[in-house]
Parts: C-alpha cells; sequence; structure tokens
C-alpha cells in the first residue's frame, strides 16, 4: 500500500550547513509571492512535546531553477501572510483564534 496521503516532508539545509526537517502544513500564492508554513519535525517525540507549535512561515524562491526557503524580511509581508496562514489553518483544522493579547 502506497504512503501517498502522508505528511509533505521538506528538508532544509541552513547557512551553517546544518540539516532541518518540517512538515509543510500549507502554501499559498500572493502578489507579493509563494510561502510555506511549517513546523518542525523531530526523531525524538520528547521534542516535539518541548517545541513551542509556532508556524515557521517561509519565501519560495527560484533561482536557476533550484528552489530556495527564505526569511521574508519585511515586517509588513509577513504579518499579511502569517494573517492568511493563521486564517487558513484555523479554519481547516476547527480552532478557536488566539486574542491579541496573548
Amino acid at each position: 500500500m502506497s504512503d501517498e496521503y502522508g505528511p509533505d516532508i521538506v528538508s532544509v539545509i541552513d547557512e551553517e550547513g546544518r540539516e532541518h526537517v518540517f512538515e509543510e502544513l500549507d502554501r499559498i500564492e500572493t502578489d507579493e509571492g509563494k510561502y510555506v508554513a511549517l513546523i518542525p519535525v523531530y526523531d525524538d517525540p520528547e521534542e516535539s512535546l518541548e517545541d513551542s507549535g509556532e508556524l515557521i512561515i517561509l519565501k519560495v524562491e527560484e533561482e536557476d531553477g533550484e528552489i530556495y526557503l527564505c526569511p521574508i524580511e519585511d515586517e509588513e509581508e509577513f504579518e499579511t501572510v502569517g494573517n492568511i496562514f493563521e486564517d487558513r489553518l484555523i479554519e481547516f483544522y476547527e480552532l478557536e483564534k488566539e486574542s491579541e493579547e496573548e
């Protein structure tokens, strides 16, 4: 039986050459570009329990046929994209939105 409906796992190599593994929760495309929302994947279940649960949102950029996931430098762009992901994931997982005071 194939595992075609399993999670989308993404491996990212940072600037120091270390590999980080993430699960892709969602992806969107806006007028500004393409973006992905990721959460870390851990080998040790204890690390998963200790994780903050915050999304990692990165911009998808392509250069010379290679795809790169890059941090979003512009605060306004990050806020806009973050809100889109938050709304989509809240709706998908039927969660309640956290208040701004928390």
